[in-house]
């Protein structure tokens, strides 16, 4: 990890670079900004860690915790929420073994994400499935997709 986050510093004082762009950087090369990754640079740039946080917390691009290797991302909007979003999400962890405040599985296979809307409200409840749309959305076909996935993971 070292040796990656000092070329990323060393480019970033090369290209007279910005947070935003180191952190898309780190992101790009860990999947996620680890405490280790803001604790180096703080340290290096002389700069409170809290400009890094701030950054970071302030876009939604940005992930302080790893992230699973299939991204599940349910729209959380007002016309999916009429239309039963609140309890396809509720499957999909009892689905993915995800309790409390987790929203990724211990495995790391799966990440459940909620956001405010994907912009599809005529397809409600709409739910993205690594990037895929799936529109119209059912408990059971969101159930389909996550079994299919974990299939497909084990061949």
């Amino acid at each position: 990890m070292l040796e990656t986050l000092q070329r990323l510093l060393v480019n970033y004082k090369e290209q007279e670079g910005n947070i935003v762009t180191l952190l898309q950087e780190t992101q790009a090369a860990f999947g996620y900004i680890p405490e280790e990754a803001v604790s180096f640079y703080s340290s290096e740039l002389n700069l409170p860690a809290s400009n890094f946080y701030g950054v970071a917390t302030f876009y939604a691009q940005f992930y302080l915790k790893p992230r699973g290797k299939n991204i599940i991302t349910a729209c959380c909007g007002t016309a999916c929420h009429v239309r039963g979003g609140d309890r396809i999400i509720n499957n999909a962890k009892q689905e993915l073994s995800l309790t409390g405040d987790d929203n990724t599985t211990k495995d790391g296979e799966f990440t459940l994400e909620q956001v405010a809307c994907v912009g599809a409200c005529s397809a409600a409840p709409v739910v993205l499935v690594n990037d895929k749309v799936f529109g119209k959305m059912t408990s059971e076909k969101l159930t389909k997709e996550i079994k299919a996935i974990k299939k497909a993971d084990h061949e």
